[in-house]
């Protein structure tokens, strides 16, 4: 059955939901703003002849403005809604999916969380994605993959019961030549067949099995819980401002508190200067008086 035409407006939401959140809220401040300040002007009482096509187009455009910048608005507010839905249901996914059974928990959840469960993958592995969404359970390319500048394309295939076979592969390889793909995966929580292995070979395509999938997901899992653990520790490590003295000037580069060293070697040496507290991320001097 053929996808049903999307109208305008389903066309506007779906862009925003697979923008980041924050920049649908962006989209609406800025539409409402234009729009606002379009549906207030005041349009001419007097019709110039011969200029009436002009007065009936400034009427339409001021209508537009005037329901637009309340629908407009709430068509991207409702799209960062569905994106920061989208991004927490996507970490959840990444945490939670198969613990301790992890193989399992794959076939459990449904085509489109499998798709959002790979594509968090992915991104947890440095690549930036889009969902395209495939068309449905078993058709299309379901996700585009970038990172340094290459183009890579995934099919994902949820399936239960059945093994992958050689001409999902195929399917593969021939969007990759239309659209010019580096490469490609094809990712299942299943097995592929020997003749779909033996094809994928030299054509810089991976086929990622059930286990290979679940391996992967720990890896992310565990990259994850590696950030988290980083952030506080450095949240909860002591301020270096006690040993900075009072009177110590802002740094000329960064703005930031800065100590007194004495210079080593050079024209300068054992020559008393502030340098930057923060070095060598920032090298920032002041000559001291």
């Amino acid at each position: 059955m053929g996808r049903r035409k999307a109208s305008l407006a389903e066309d506007l939401m779906d862009i925003t939901v697979a923008l980041p959140w924050w920049m649908g809220v962006i989209l609406a401040v800025i539409a409402y703003s234009i729009l606002q300040h379009y549906a207030v002007l005041e349009l001419p009482t007097n019709a110039v002849p011969g200029k009436m096509s002009h007065v009936v187009i400034e009427k339409m455009g001021r209508t537009f403005a005037y329901y637009g910048q309340y629908i407009l608005p709430l068509l991207f507010l409702s799209g960062a809604l569905g994106s920061f839905i989208k991004r927490r249901k996507r970490k959840n996914l990444i945490q939670t999916v198969g613990k301790g059974k992890l193989s399992e928990g794959l076939r459990d959840i449904s085509w489109r969380d499998f798709e959002l469960l790979v594509g968090e993958a992915f991104r947890i592995h440095g690549f930036s994605v889009v969902e395209t969404g495939g068309g449905g359970a078993d058709g299309g390319i379901d996700l585009v993959l970038k990172k340094e500048g290459e183009v890579f394309l995934v099919q994902c295939k949820q399936w239960r019961a059945y093994k992958v076979s050689v001409n999902v592969v195929r399917e593969l390889l021939g969007v990759m030549v239309t659209k010019g793909a580096t490469g490609g995966f094809v990712v299942t929580s299943g097995v592929f067949t020997a003749e779909a292995k033996s094809f994928a070979k030299g054509r810089n395509i991976e086929l990622i099995d059930g286990s290979a999938l679940s391996i992967m997901i720990e890896k992310a899992r565990a990259n994850v819980s590696v950030c988290s653990s980083t952030e506080e520790k450095v949240s909860q490590a002591p301020s270096p401002t006690p040993d900075i003295p009072i009177n110590a000037p802002d740094c000329p580069k960064c703005g930031g508190s800065m100590v007194q060293r004495v210079a080593k070697q050079g024209e300068k040496a054992d020559i008393p200067f502030w340098g930057c507290a923060e070095f060598p991320k920032c090298r920032g001097i002041r000559v001291t008086n």
